[in-house]
């Protein structure tokens, strides 16, 4: 009778004693997630696009401001595209192509566009070489990575369209052959606006083959006296690599990257609002002349480089609106009654931008 009770208190004990260790596990669970959350965030972080970005900390070594230009060359080099640089003499056009060509450490070659440049100037001629008896080709500075393009609007339309081959094609054709340009290529043009003497509109089929116009504007207050600083501290434009720029991107990474661009997704809901926007500038009263299938074309691949450097793998409406002034607004021409009425370009695509539907 004296070991029924003993039997019974350890009875009672054994189911106590399996339910004692279970707070141990139980206290270590919630700590084993937290670091399977914030190994994706790690794993966000892309080498290779964080190099690109870091193009612009380069190029602020040497240039002052002008963020906006310099990202849109960065996404014309992703994009296979060339940029047309337009501002009054003196805010750091050719500056700012020849940085980028250092920071991205790619061959740059320079032309001073003049009245009496000629084709073969650009592109190379044939010579007859007296050894050998035969013709032999010698390239001219379009056979570079960067071809800086200065004052283009300088030169007549002879030797401006003596470009376009070499920007859609990527090759020049003399002497009845054709020869390809380097890989990357990317022609970087400055131009005077047409109000000052001496200078000759783009015809429209070259405008269409610069992804972007960007316009350089005077700096603010702040940024001129930064400007006259760094001078005043000694700062040389013609010899970049003592203000320390350095190059981060090479030819291969560039080409890793545009495999990279090429897999942002695009929804189709975004691709009808680029068509959207397109048609729109067909069919605005004050425009003469809309944008073309390639204008469409070139702002999707913008839009994918854009939201490749904003660290995204897709690419949303306002990736679209961002790049819309600079992309759309050299390819459209206003009539002259929107002139005379006070218009300029930029009013007419805010217009056609807040009217056209965003898909949701």
């Amino acid at each position: 009778m004296t070991q029924a009770p003993g039997e019974n208190s350890a009875q009672q004990q054994n189911p106590a004693q399996p339910a004692q260790p279970q707070p141990a596990p139980q206290a270590q669970q919630p700590q084993a997630p937290q670091p399977q959350q914030t190994q994706p965030q790690a794993q966000e972080r892309d080498p290779l696009r964080d190099s690109f970005i870091d193009v612009r900390t380069q190029i602020a070594k040497a240039v002052v401001g002008q963020d906006e230009a310099v990202t849109g060359m960065l996404i014309a080099l992703l994009c296979q595209g060339h940029v047309l640089l337009e501002g009054v003499p003196g805010v750091a056009k050719t500056l700012l192509v020849r940085s980028f060509a250092t920071s991205v450490s790619l061959d740059n070659a320079r032309i001073q566009f003049t009245p009496d440049l000629m084709p073969s100037d650009v592109t190379g001629s044939l010579v007859y070489d007296a050894s050998v008896s035969n013709f032999e080709f010698r390239p001219g500075p379009v056979f570079a990575n960067i071809l800086i393009a200065d004052e283009i609007n300088r030169t007549p339309p002879k030797t401006q369209s003596a470009l376009l081959e070499a920007m859609e094609e990527h090759q020049v054709s003399v002497g009845g052959g054709s020869r390809a340009l380097p890989e990357p290529f990317m022609v970087a043009a400055t131009q005077n606006p047409l109000e000052y003497e001496g200078t000759y509109p783009l015809p429209e089929a070259q405008l269409d083959r610069f992804l972007f116009k960007l316009v350089l504007g005077l700096p603010e207050r702040d940024l001129e006296f930064e400007i006259l600083d760094r001078h005043a501290r000694g700062f040389d434009a013609s010899h970049l690599a003592e203000a320390g720029l350095t190059p981060v991107v090479d030819s291969a990474m560039i080409a890793q990257a545009r495999e990279r661009i090429a897999e942002i997704y695009i929804a189709p809901q975004v691709i009808t609002y680029i068509v959207d926007l397109a048609r729109a500038t067909r069919q605005a009263p004050s425009l003469a002349l809309g944008v073309s299938p390639r204008g469409a074309t070139r702002m999707l691949g913008a839009a994918r480089a854009y939201a490749w450097l904003s660290g995204r793998g897709y690419v949303t409406p306002d990736d679209v609106k961002a790049l819309a002034h600079m992309t759309l607004g050299h390819r459209v021409i206003l009539r002259p009654e929107a002139q005379m009425d006070g218009l300029n370009v930029d009013q007419v695509l805010n217009s056609i931008i807040a009217t056209t539907e965003v898909p949701r």
